[in-house]
């Protein structure tokens, strides 16, 4: 006859540790996956975009505006055009608007940009405490 035995302790603080860092990690990865398709649904094109559809860049200014940030006391990721680069551009071709005294159809890039990532994103957090 063979013996054997076994003890095991949970460290919970090390577990809840890895499941923020794991998380964390994984919604930086998401951020990047919806920044990514946003700028890519930018095409550069002379004219304007149809209504409805993503707008039209010449100069490719709005697509290297769009960014993203990773609050890790919050526990959230920020992913948009930078008010800093295009102003309030990026937003009224997001929901529509004025801007420079012309008026803007809506032509949405950020919230398709997520709708169509939106089934992928949950394997970004598959194996992510590791």
């Amino acid at each position: 006859m063979i013996g054997m035995g076994v003890r095991s302790r949970l460290d919970q603080k090390r577990v809840h540790r890895k499941a923020r860092q794991g998380s964390i990690k994984s919604l930086g990865h998401a951020a990047a996956v919806i920044r990514l398709t946003a700028k890519r649904s930018i095409r550069k094109r002379k004219g304007p975009a149809p209504r409805g559809s993503p707008p039209h860049t010449r100069t490719k200014r709005l697509p290297s505006s769009i960014l993203y940030v990773v609050d890790k006391t919050r526990g959230m990721a920020l992913v948009g055009p930078s008010r800093r680069i295009v102003g309030i551009a990026g937003a009224e071709h997001e929901h529509g608007g004025r801007w420079r005294r012309e008026r803007f159809p809506r032509r949405p890039f950020m919230f398709p940009a997520l709708e169509k990532t939106a089934p992928r994103l949950p394997k970004h957090w598959a194996g992510s405490i590791g």
